[in-house]
C-alpha cells in the first residue's frame, strides 16, 4: 500500500508570519497528505527534521525577506545529506525577480499570497 505524500511544513528563520503557513498545512491535511509542522527553523534544523521524518516534500514559508539566503541553503544541505532529490517549495512574500534565481538555486516551486490553495495541492501532488 503506497503511504500519503509527507511534507514538511516550516516557517526560514524567525518569521514572525504564522497564518499562511497554518492555512496551508491544514489544506495539505485535509487533501490526505500527511504534515510535520515545525514552525519557526533554521535550515540546519528544517533539514535534520527532514532526513528523521523521512519526508517527501519540504514547504518553507517566508514573508520577513530572508527567502535568498536561506532557501538556498535547504536545497544546499539536501544535497549534502544525500537527499538532493527531495522537492523544496517556497510560499510567501517573494518579489518577482527573485523567482528565477531562486528556481536556479534549486527550488522547485513558489507560490506568491493568493494562491489558490487547490493550485497547492495540485503543484505538490504532481511533486
Amino acid at each position: 500500500m503506497k503511504r500519503s505524500t509527507r511534507i514538511l511544513i516550516t516557517r526560514l528563520g524567525m518569521d514572525a508570519h504564522w497564518r499562511g503557513s497554518i492555512v496551508v498545512a491544514r489544506a495539505l491535511r485535509d487533501a490526505g497528505m500527511e504534515v510535520v509542522y515545525i514552525g519557526n527553523q533554521m535550515p540546519e534544523n528544517i533539514v535534520e527534521t527532514a532526513l528523521q521524518e523521512d519526508v517527501d516534500i519540504i514547504g518553507l514559508s517566508t514573508l520577513s525577506g530572508n527567502h535568498m539566503e536561506l532557501a538556498p541553503e535547504v536545497v544546499k544541505l539536501l544535497k549534502e545529506k544525500g537527499m538532493g532529490d527531495t522537492p523544496v517549495i517556497l510560499g510567501g512574500t517573494v518579489p518577482p525577480a527573485d523567482i528565477s534565481k531562486l528556481k536556479e538555486a534549486g527550488l522547485r516551486e513558489i507560490f506568491g499570497p493568493g494562491t489558490p490553495l487547490e493550485e497547492i495541492i495540485e503543484s505538490i501532488s504532481r511533486l
